[in-house]
């Protein structure tokens, strides 16, 4: 395999654990919770699966002939009111990601050093995947955190829990061998 197509392989499966470990969050919340926001300067889950579709529509519709800053995006506007249903939430997170998923599946190993802009600001292939890695996973952070803000006790952790490390570590080597 070529580094051009294991890299590929590798940002597409990291994309998916981002996309898995929202959804794990956002599974785990009423639509109340979805909109509560921590302080009056802080987003709402809901608010931020409304940004990154926003984001995601503009940087990965068109992505290689294009401006990832789509005319038609008010950015703006992401960050104004609440989804009232959760089914509509989803729905916007699967637009998202969907768009995300279907660029990613059209590129291929001689485009990754391709010249692309955002915002007029020229990035290889390569630098615009990594911007957006490094965007999109501290937005799933934030909902994370918030999540476990709104549930403390009875929130189903997402990761290793708390006081389980030594288990968790005895459990993958043993499931290794």
């Amino acid at each position: 395999m070529s580094v051009a197509k294991a890299y590929l392989k590798c940002v597409i499966g990291d994309f998916q654990s981002m996309k898995q470990l929202g959804e794990k969050t956002i599974e785990q919340l009423t639509i109340d919770e979805l909109n509560w926001s921590p302080s009056s300067e802080s987003n709402s889950i809901s608010i931020i699966v409304k940004h990154l579709r926003g984001n995601m529509f503009s940087r990965w519709t068109d992505f290689l002939t294009t401006d990832g800053e789509k005319p038609n995006r008010h950015r703006d506007h992401e960050f104004i009111g609440n989804f009232k249903q959760k089914e509509e939430l989803l729905d916007a997170w699967e637009e998202g990601w969907n768009i995300l998923f279907n660029a990613l599946s059209q590129l291929k190993e001689n485009n990754l050093l391709d010249e692309v802009t955002i915002r007029g600001e020229k990035h290889t292939v390569i630098q615009a995947i990594q911007r957006q890695i490094t965007h999109y996973s501290s937005h799933i952070g934030q909902m994370v955190y918030i999540g476990k803000q709104i549930k403390d006790k009875e929130w189903n952790c997402l990761s290793v829990p708390r006081g389980k490390s030594e288990e968790f570590l005895k459990e993958k080597l043993r499931q290794t061998k």
